[in-house]
């Protein structure tokens, strides 16, 4: 269709003295539209679709029954800073109370991991042009760790609540006062045990997410059929062409 615009238009070309500025802008109005290309826009449009795509993979993983704990990657273990605790505990025969929490504790974070969605969404749209080329060009998760760099300290401040309220829920924050409460009253102990646990649940909950996301992320860039859209593909093969050399 554009090239039949610019033979219609070369009638009207000869008869006018600036048939030399007509051509290039018709010609330019037809390469245009078939350009590999992507411009600043579209890089920007598709690194954001693609972080979309990899919170939303992150997140659909983690927020169902199992999602953390059966995933060694991102289970929550017994804090290690206090992993002195369990093992003692372990030793008097109360071994039960240890697994029961550290299962609540991940239970926690696969319900809070349904609330983490909309924060990342948010998150995604403050991406410049400047932080798209850099990222399009970068390492394998320099998309999550732009993210990871902008957004840790507004997600941990969004989701400690979360974290908290799913944690209660399921009565781990109980029976995280009762084993510590044992534990502290057991003779001749001389380490204390002072664990935050919200804000341990959350820095792990939250590094689970991101790693999920690397996944994901890792996956559009090195196998195409991951490029699920017109605007992923066009960004992504461009990359990849740059990369060879191409």
């Amino acid at each position: 269709m554009k090239k039949l615009l610019i033979i219609l238009s070369l009638p009207l070309c000869l008869s006018f003295s600036g048939c030399d500025i007509l051509l290039p802008l018709l010609e330019g109005v037809a390469e245009s539209g078939t350009s590999s290309i992507p411009t600043n826009i579209e890089i920007v449009k598709g690194l954001k679709e693609a972080l979309v795509k990899g919170a939303t993979y992150a997140v659909t993983n983690l927020n169902k029954e199992g999602g953390y704990f059966n995933d060694p990657l991102v289970k929550i273990p017994f804090p290690e800073d206090a992993l002195f605790v369990a093992n003692t505990l372990r030793d008097l025969g109360l071994g039960q109370l240890v697994d029961n929490f550290e299962q609540r504790l991940n239970e926690g974070a696969e319900k809070g991991a349904a609330l983490a969605l909309p924060i990342f969404k948010n998150a995604i749209t403050s991406m410049t042009v400047a932080d798209g080329k850099e990222i399009l060009f970068g390492s394998q998760n320099a998309a999550t760790s732009y993210f990871q760099a902008k957004t840790s300290s507004q997600l941990q401040n969004a989701f400690s609540p979360v974290i908290k309220e799913k944690l209660d829920e399921v009565n781990a924050t109980k029976l995280w006062s009762d084993i510590t409460t044992r534990y502290n009253k057991i003779p001749f102990v001389n380490k204390k045990v002072e664990t935050d646990l919200v804000k341990y649940a959350t820095d792990r909950a939250l590094a689970g997410l991101f790693l999920k996301l690397a996944e994901e992320e890792k996956l559009i860039r090195e196998n195409p059929i991951e490029r699920t859209s017109d605007i992923l593909r066009k960004v992504f093969n461009y990359a990849d062409q740059q990369q060879s050399g191409q």
